[in-house]
């Protein structure tokens, strides 16, 4: 198996800079939303995985498609890499300039484009975020259900093929994700899909885009599914003895066929990580954290069928929150789970890697990665979607000590191999971005990457969209 990348090394890669007549075009179109300044372009060079700060040359600030075709199309025309930016929440070093050239910042493209309540779908410029589009479509009785934890941009999500706390019901962007407006490689703007719900014409350019992040065009425009709001909502907090016991649990849950809406787990270190973070009082074991939607009375046979499953694996003091307010703080203490984790060691860096395995593998999974952590002596914590076979180990470590930083290499590329021989994949929900390349062969195969290779330099020839990202050409 193919070692993974470590994170404080960059691929040797030429820069590719912006000639001076391309930013003089650039700043002719877009004025002052075109900029060199030191300052900007550093905050467009890095995400939230542990690579150095890897700036562009330049950054724009777009505002509408046209703006994007024309900046692509001149990027084209000169060569120059363009890296598609929403608001950097990235953890695989997606959005770093490892061949230079321009960051299209897209955040301020983010009007609601059209709400159909009748259809139950919206188009969304690719800067709307997740939060901003449930508050503006809240009277509709709808809601947009895919939940990353970061208040992501749509743009962003769909890049990466986002899924999050509430892929366990409602799926991930790749089913939720109807049509897209896209910018190619010549900076031709194409659309694909429909507002119907399902279509045989033609290849499904839709699902090739998304998941893509960022290596094939830019998406400007976004069409999604929505749901109705559920009648009834209600989410509980159940502690075990061990994780295990709370995998075990999960697994019986899933099996039995109860459609819980969110099953998220959280080790005894992410929850005494969020407690001193939140000011909260959790019992600091490994806990379960779900939510049930439907009618009153589905929810409560929901709950009483999971209640007396938990307690079978030991679980126990279930609590349960039914208001709003309630609900809202126990999951923004789970979405702020991991910056909890990096104040338990100031300075430090998280080498977090996230694997999915068929649901009757994830006991071993989980429990042989944590063991193999324990041994190794770094601060971690585990979280995870554990409902659909997802969860993410993080390793917090000392950015100055390279012994550290080789350790949780190592550690991730055994959850890696794990996943791979459990017959799941290298991520769930991350993307591959940089630090996955080496793993995408493994899990793949080299045929399958090839042709990845041949539809990128199909759709991208000059190699200007987000190159050095997945695989290399």
């Amino acid at each position: 198996m193919n070692a993974p990348l470590p994170h404080a090394v960059l691929p040797a890669a030429e820069r590719r800079v912006p000639p001076p007549a391309m930013l003089d075009a650039l700043k002719a179109r877009l004025g002052e939303r075109c900029t060199t300044a030191a300052a900007v372009r550093e905050q467009h060079g890095r995400d939230e995985s542990p690579y150095p700060t890897t700036p562009p040359d330049a950054v724009v600030f777009c505002e509408s498609t046209d703006e994007v075709a024309f900046v692509v199309g001149l990027a084209a025309e000169h060569g120059v890499p363009v890296i598609p930016y929403g608001i950097g929440s990235s953890l695989e070093g997606h959005l770093l300039a490892v061949h230079g050239g321009v960051s299209i910042d897209l955040s301020r493209m983010n009007r609601i484009v059209r709400v159909n309540p009748e259809d139950l779908t919206v188009t969304v410029e690719a800067g709307v975020t997740r939060e901003q589009l449930n508050r503006e479509i809240r009277d509709t009785g709808l809601f947009f259900p895919i939940d990353p934890g970061a208040n992501a941009t749509i743009g962003g999500m769909a890049a990466t093929r986002a899924s999050g706390t509430n892929a366990v019901r409602y799926g991930t962007m790749r089913e939720n994700v109807l049509g897209l407006t896209v910018v190619t490689a010549s900076g031709e703007v194409i659309r694909t899909g429909t507002r119907a719900k399902k279509s045989s014409a033609g290849y499904d350019l839709t699902r090739l885009f998304v998941g893509s992040e960022g290596t094939l065009g830019v998406m400007t425009e976004v069409t999604l599914k929505l749901y109705p709001l559920p009648e009834a909502v209600s989410a509980a907090i159940c502690q075990f003895p061990t994780i295990a016991a709370a995998v075990d649990a999960t697994i019986q849950i899933i099996q039995m066929g109860v459609p819980i809406a969110r099953c998220e787990l959280l080790d005894a270190n992410a929850v005494r990580a969020v407690n001193r973070y939140e000011k909260l009082d959790l019992r600091e074991e490994p806990m379960l954290l779900m939510e049930f939607h439907g009618s009153e009375a589905g929810v409560r046979e929901q709950a009483e069928f999971v209640q007396a499953i938990a307690k079978e694996h030991g679980g126990q003091d279930f609590q349960w929150a039914t208001t709003p307010e309630e609900r809202t703080r126990l999951w923004t203490a789970r979405h702020r789970a991991y910056f909890a984790a990096l104040q338990t060691k100031p300075g430090c860096r998280c080498v977090t890697t996230d694997t999915c395995v068929p649901i009757s593998r994830l006991a071993q999974s989980i429990g042989e990665s944590q063991r193999e952590a324990e041994q190794a002596g770094l601060p971690y914590f585990i979280v995870g979607h554990v409902g659909d076979g997802n969860f993410h180990l993080g390793y917090l470590i000392d950015p100055d000590k390279p012994e550290e930083r080789d350790t949780a290499e190592r550690l991730s590329l055994q959850m890696v191999q794990r996943a791979l021989r459990l017959e799941g994949t290298c991520s769930g929900e991350h993307g591959v971005g940089l630090h996955k390349m080496g793993f995408l062969v493994d899990e793949a195969g080299a045929g399958a990457v090839e042709l990845m290779r041949q539809v990128k330099r199909a759709l991208d020839p000059k190699n200007i969209m987000n190159p050095g990202k997945i695989f290399a050409l």
